[in-house]
């Protein structure tokens, strides 16, 4: 008799100590859900650097805004090389050019190979939202430097996308023969410039500084904010 109730004691004791455990386990699991909740709710700039980086509603399958400023970019550069493979031939110069307009903007040539986003919506898009992250009110030391630098490129592909569609329709409305080959030589430069940035002042570096920086200085110092935080 005295087993039988020292084993229901025993028992007992075991039942209460694993609702304990059960109890302590779930609070935790509570805890921590809350502090990822309260975490994520207070990375207002990530939302912001998501948006560059990971997904833009906007955006053809919803990508982020540097994956598509990406694709259009080299799409506009390939066809720009295309366009100057013979700078003699006006025809295919005239072919080709209305395939980077399309990919520079496509509010300016409605049908072509592009996705029909376009480089200079993009790159402004860039310059937007990583305006928005660094003036967040949870913005860190390196997104407030780096932003300057990312928004400084972004708007240089502005300004080299710009100057792409006015050259084009100088190109495309008419121009003379030698107009014609080196309009489409400036065009085939600036999308180079877009992808890779310009060595504006000819010191041997590119920097993401006014008329240098383009798509390679927006992604390295995208990268030094990831790595910083």
């Amino acid at each position: 008799m005295n087993n039988f109730h020292h084993y229901k004691l025993i028992t007992a004791t075991t039942a209460t100590i694993i609702c304990l455990i059960t109890a302590c386990y779930a609070v935790k699991q509570e805890l921590a859900a809350a502090e990822v909740e309260v975490a994520t709710a207070n990375s207002e700039y990530q939302a912001h650097l998501g948006h560059i980086e990971k997904s833009w509603h906007e955006t053809p399958d919803a990508v982020g805004l540097l994956t598509i400023l990406i694709e259009e970019a080299q799409i506009a550069q390939a066809h720009a090389g295309y366009a100057i493979t013979d700078v003699e031939d006006y025809d295919n110069i005239r072919l080709h050019i209305p395939h980077v307009r399309h990919a520079i903007s496509s509010n300016t040539e409605p049908g072509g190979p592009g996705k029909g986003f376009g480089v200079e919506r993009a790159a402004q898009g860039v310059a937007d939202h990583m305006d928005y992250a660094r003036n967040t009110s949870d913005a860190t030391d390196s997104v407030k430097v780096h932003a300057e630098h990312v928004i400084a490129s972004a708007q240089n592909i502005v300004a080299w996308s710009n100057k792409i569609i006015r050259m084009s329709d100088q190109l495309m409305g008419g121009a003379g023969p030698v107009w014609v080959s080196y309009y489409a030589k400036e065009v085939a430069k600036r999308t180079d410039w877009i992808l890779n940035g310009n060595d504006a002042n000819g010191d041997g570096k590119i920097s993401w500084a006014e008329g240098e920086g383009g798509l390679a200085q927006i992604r390295q110092h995208l990268g030094f904010i990831e790595r910083e935080g």
